[in-house]
């Protein structure tokens, strides 16, 4: 019996059945026509501050819809659906615009960045993206995807970061299944190096690619690069974020905190700001409570879930996600939970970085070949091994839930890998070719008006309406008191909040006065 089957065996189903999730998932705004709506924040969905359930990401454009926790796949994509029905009443003639990539974007300068109000919380937010903006340019945070996150009880943090490390070997399989992103608008590349090819003169592609998003042109950065984080161990993962959160790093001392006129560049001149400038796949967190570092909260209480990262927005589903991706992501999850997980080395983490962009380029290209160890495997062998693997935990999930759901998600993967076509970035590629003349705004606007009319089409009680307009006005009296309640000057606050004594080193290092950004 194997190594995996044994682990397997001991999983009782009322631990299958204790499996959570959440999603989050960003959007642009987009008008009709296309481009990036430079509105502001709609009033109607409340303070982007203090929302629970709606709030921006990095730009005032970029809706991100968040869920609670839930036991239930249903139920879960139930409160996305309806978090949206509330969203688009809210729109007037914009859109979500459906696609990971951005719509047609404006000049760099004129991407409006998030606006959180006057408090020392809601300045810190957008002095971060305004940080943000100056090390990596605000075209790249434009990117939107899907964040999964994950729990089962029981778990320990070496099992998490046991995960992890599996989770990074294999992450190619998820991009070459879910990516949905192998074309651009033009004006996302514009003035940037790239290996994309035009196809028409305002839309730029990868013939064989699956996620532009995960990309070379994505979320990278060169300074990042330098770091080669290990998950061989929350200690180890600690400190080399502990590293890059209070190294000096030289280009970024050089945009210095504020600028001539007093206005702030970005939070600090560390090589990472804050710990969500990390870009990873996947990441272990934990939640934090009012005036916690993300960094403080995880050396002192241990992983809490794993947040999946490289999930790209279906365009062809009107929430961006289904339920059988999300079975998938189960299976796949519990497989890297499950397996064996040796540690990583800095060769394997280059390793996994070139097999990364391989499957975002091109991935569908037939014989592709990735790394392992010190062979060559082709993406398809590969991919299917994993999937055979996965084959015993779907029907032990199906067993727990009564169902024969799971299984048929890996059924649908194994058909993906044989064929290709049937992959959603040959569906975005194919669908541009034959009904829009392969221009990619024309194909993501059309798809765009067509969920906002489904959506508003859907059944939609009073009283889920009547809730969330109650939240919203929630939120605004939340920011309000927030606001009221701040007595620190910005850059006291500011300097407390980026200090290494609140990263915690297995003591108390929380300030309760300050909140999280």
């Amino acid at each position: 019996m194997s190594t995996l089957q044994q682990a397997l065996n001991t999983l009782a189903p009322e631990r299958l059945k204790g499996i959570r999730r959440g999603i989050e998932k960003e959007s642009l705004r987009a008008t009709a026509q296309g481009s990036l709506a430079l509105t502001p924040h709609p009033a109607e969905l409340g303070s982007a501050l203090t929302h629970p359930n709606i709030t921006t990401d990095y730009s005032e454009s970029q809706l991100e819809l968040i869920t609670g926790v839930h036991t239930s796949v249903e139920q879960c994509l139930e409160e996305l659906t309806n978090i949206h029905q509330f969203t688009y009443r809210a729109l007037g003639d914009e859109v979500l615009w459906v696609s990971s990539m951005p719509c047609n974007l404006p000049a760099d300068e004129n991407i409006p960045i998030g606006r959180y109000g006057s408090s020392n919380v809601g300045r810190a937010k957008s002095v971060y993206r305004m940080g943000l903006a100056h090390r990596y340019g605000r075209r790249m945070q434009t990117i939107s995807g899907i964040h999964y996150n994950w729990s089962m009880p029981g778990v320990t943090d070496a099992q998490y970061f046991g995960l992890i490390r599996n989770f990074r070997r294999h992450a190619f399989l998820l991009l070459y299944l879910f990516g949905a992103s192998p074309a651009a608008c033009s004006t996302f590349v514009t003035g940037r190096n790239h290996e994309l090819q035009s196809l028409t003169p305002h839309t730029v592609y990868m013939p064989h690619g699956t996620s532009l998003r995960m990309g070379r042109l994505g979320y990278q950065s060169d300074a990042q690069a330098s770091l080669a984080v290990s998950y061989n161990s929350l200690e180890g993962y600690a400190a080399s974020i502990h590293d890059a959160l209070t190294r000096p790093y030289p280009a970024y001392e050089a945009v210095g905190i504020m600028n001539p006129g007093g206005e702030y560049n970005q939070l600090a001149t560390s090589l990472l700001q804050i710990e969500n400038e990390f870009y990873g796949t996947i990441r272990p967190k934990r939640v934090i409570r009012p005036g916690e570092r993300p960094l403080h909260a995880l050396r002192e209480r241990g992983v809490e879930y794993v947040e999946v990262r490289l999930m790209d927005l279906d365009p062809f589903v009107p929430i961006g996600i289904k339920a059988q991706t999300i079975r998938f992501l189960d299976v796949f999850l519990l497989h890297c939970l499950l397996a064996g997980s040796p540690a990583d080395t800095p060769q394997e983490i280059a390793a996994l970085g070139r097999n990364q962009h391989k499957t975002a380029a091109y991935g569908r290209q037939p014989g592709l070949m990735l790394e392992r160890g010190n062979a060559e495997v082709s993406l398809a062998d590969w991919g299917a091994e994993i999937v055979a693997a996965c084959g015993p935990i779907a029907a032990q999930l199906d067993a727990a839930h009564g169902t024969t759901d799971y299984t048929d998600a890996m059924r649908s993967a194994l058909a993906l890998l044989a064929e290709p076509e049937l992959l959603p970035s040959a569906r975005v590629l194919a669908a541009m070719a034959q009904d829009h003349d392969n221009s990619f705004t024309g194909f993501v606007r059309a798809q765009s008006e067509q969920v906002k009319a489904k959506l508003l089409k859907l059944p939609y009680a009073g009283a889920l309406q009547t809730r969330l307009e109650a939240l919203a006005r929630q939120s605004v009296a939340e920011q309000a008191a927030v606001e009221a309640g701040d007595s620190m000057p910005f850059e006291i606050y500011r300097q407390q909040y980026v200090s290494p004594e609140r990263l915690g080193l297995g003591k108390t290092a929380v300030a309760p006065a300050l909140a999280a950004v």
